[in-house]
């Protein structure tokens, strides 16, 4: 693997350092460079530090992973690729997300999963092992999110107004959500087996990122989000 010292770089001399590479790169000393990553196709990058805004923005492929925490918008548009952070992600995490993985260790901030949408195979999936901050999943499309709050149990596991515009998508929330408020927009219901079985999928991918146990992530209440068949914002967004 290469090694890349970030001290001193700007994020224009990081990125033509990561662009003039083909092999798997390590990038030392990160500290708050931004667009790392971005519309990266195959490569492999591996971060230690805190990188910038828009860390994987655009990214089509390949992986990138953090060993630490990221700032806003981490996979902003991505659209194939998996990201992996071991620390916590700011704002707007996944905006406007079409495809790919991001897999977050700790929490993230508002926002995320704003505006994520799917098509035909492409489903996105963001799985944030803490807390969620408001607006989650807002004006949310397509796609899977699922959030564990792992840490901080007998919390609210999202903020304020989550699922704010949702007309499309999924969200597993691992709560009985006995203390969320929804909007009238969509349904909150707790996780029959079918919907386990798929959540099942998505648990064990984190679970062996993270060196967790899938079984005692399961152990708790789930509850699914999906937009309700009354949806107002539906013909706004689809075509009749």
């Amino acid at each position: 693997m290469l090694f890349i010292n970030a001290k001193g770089l700007d994020h224009r001399e990081l990125n033509e350092a990561i662009r003039d590479v083909q092999e798997p790169c390590l990038i030392g000393e990160c500290c708050g460079q931004r667009f790392l990553g971005a519309g990266m196709s195959e490569k492999e990058i591996t971060v230690e530090g805190i990188p910038g805004n828009a860390l994987g923005a655009y990214l089509n492929g390949g992986r990138i992973t953090v060993r630490g925490s990221a700032q806003d918008a981490v996979g902003d548009t991505m659209n194939a690729g998996t990201i992996v952070v071991h620390g916590n992600i700011g704002d707007a995490a996944g905006y406007a997300m079409r495809g790919g993985r991001i897999y977050v260790r700790g929490n993230a901030g508002y926002r995320a999963g704003i505006h994520m949408k799917a098509y035909r195979e492409k489903v996105p999936l963001m799985v944030i092992g803490g807390r969620a901050g408001s607006f989650l999943g807002e004006y949310q499309a397509g796609g899977i999110i699922v959030v564990l709050n792992l840490d901080t149990p007998g919390e609210k596991c999202v903020g304020y107004f989550p699922c704010t515009g949702m007309h499309g998508g999924k969200m597993f929330l691992r709560s009985d959500c006995a203390d969320v408020t929804f909007p009238e927009q969509v349904t909150a219901r707790r996780a029959a087996e079918e919907d386990l079985r798929e959540l099942r999928g998505y648990v064990a991918e984190f679970c062996e990122l993270f060196g967790l146990a899938p079984e005692q992530v399961l152990d708790a209440p789930f509850t699914v989000v999906t937009p309700n068949s009354k949806n107002p914002y539906r013909q706004m967004y689809v075509a009749n």
